[in-house]
């Protein structure tokens, strides 16, 4: 498979052999769904699929519910083209975040578009507190979704299975040492479930519905109740060899520094820029139970130690920036997550004159540091998007062919 470029982002083709059938599937459905609708002619010449395989797909695709017939669109002389869409009817998908104090549950139609969202704070993070209300949230969306449920996506702090880091500390959940969560979550809802790390199923909701989907190459740095990264590579999340890829947290940016919350090393990043170091100073300044609003509230109002944690949080931020560009050769770096935007943008604006990196290039079609766009439901929207993804995204490879536009 090769990959052309529309409207300035990369998209993949389609392969003719019929071998390739459920990728050309995607295909179709991945540029459909990027352009809202397109007829058949557009499609083909697109994804250079012929005509005939096309119309198959596509009156299959229609069969199945996933895409819709819009009608006619005039174009000029000539019998006008039918268009199709994705069918927002079509189904739904649910993305659960588990978080260390809050679990966030979404219902997301074929099209992206929210439906519905529900927040419940966490004051037990047992597996058998997590599941209860696991179960009870997933079918409260799940009746609100309206239509046939596609999957289930569930995203939880990482990293998995790690000696002396995993469940510790109290930017994870602890007492799941050794808890089949895929398993035991399916069966508290009834049906399979995907299990993500927050941070990577983040970099999903970008790149499907954010500042991502003209973007196949970027990192996002996640700010959780940690902070974590989402590798997005040639279109496809980057997992790593056992899911943990991305564990910027646990990286010595000041080596003899402050002990690290969750892992007890000195000098984490965690220590630094993440959400529970930021409440934590609160706290001892005699500020409790900051929620998300309050601490906008309390940026706007120049709360010195909000002032304090964003320049330190810029400091620590800056190198790391560096340092991914240097490993990864990202087109990017998008800052997102559970702190208000304005804070966000507030910390890409202290970081200033970003280290010197491969990124340093005269020529850029963006900014080394940008904004992400899905907001705070960024997890749970990755979420529900996991099982979305491998219905509509075909596998992109890394070389990059000769610009096909869309026909008009």
């Amino acid at each position: 498979m090769t990959v052309h470029t529309v409207d300035a982002y990369p998209v993949a083709i389609g392969k003719n052999p019929e071998r390739s059938r459920e990728h050309n599937r995607r295909v179709v459905l991945d540029i459909v769904r990027r352009h809202g609708s397109l007829g058949r002619a557009q499609i083909a010449k697109i994804t250079h699929l012929t005509p005939q395989a096309v119309a198959n797909i596509v009156d299959e695709l229609v069969g199945e519910e996933l895409l819709k017939e819009l009608g006619r669109r005039r174009t000029g002389r000539g019998q006008p083209p039918i268009q199709f869409a994705v069918n927002p009817d079509g189904g739904a998908t649910i993305g659960v975040e588990i978080a260390a104090d809050h679990m966030v549950t979404v219902g997301l139609d074929l099209a992206g578009v929210l439906h519905t969202h529900r927040v419940t704070p966490l004051k037990d993070t047992t597996p058998e507190a997590i599941f209860k209300t696991f179960a009870a949230e997933h079918a409260a969306v799940a009746k609100n979704v309206g239509c046939r449920l596609l999957g289930t996506g569930v995203v939880m702090p990482g990293p998995f299975e790690i000696d002396g880091m995993t469940s510790v500390g109290p930017t994870t959940l602890s007492g799941w040492v050794g808890i089949d969560a895929r398993q035991m979550l399916s069966e508290a809802c009834g049906q399979p479930v995907v299990v993500e790390n927050d941070a990577t199923a983040a970099a999903v909701g970008e790149r499907l519905f954010g500042a991502g989907l003209a973007i196949p190459n970027f990192c996002m740095i996640y700010f959780g109740v940690g902070i974590g990264l989402g590798i997005i590579q040639d279109g496809s999340p980057y997992r790593g060899a056992f899911g943990n890829a991305g564990e910027i947290g646990h990286v010595t940016v000041s080596p003899k520094g402050r002990p690290c919350p969750s892992c007890g090393q000195m000098g984490c990043l965690e220590a630094y820029a993440s959400v529970y170091v930021l409440k934590e100073k609160l706290v001892c300044a005699g500020v409790a139970d900051t929620e998300l609003d309050d601490l906008e509230a309390l940026f706007k109002a120049s709360n010195p130690v909000v002032m304090e944690w964003i320049d330190e949080a810029a400091v620590h931020l800056a190198p790391m920036v560096a340092m991914l560009e240097n490993i990864l050769d990202p087109q990017t770096v998008i800052l997102g997550g559970a702190l208000p935007e304005i804070i966000i943008s507030e910390i890409i604006a202290r970081m200033g004159h970003l280290p010197t990196s491969v990124a340093s290039r005269r020529q850029r079609e963006l900014p080394r540091v940008i904004h992400g766009k899905s907001g705070q439901l960024t997890a749970a929207l990755g979420a529900a998007a996991l099982p979305l993804f491998d219905i509509v995204t075909p596998k992109l490879e890394t070389s990059l062919g000769a610009a096909a536009q869309v026909p008009g």
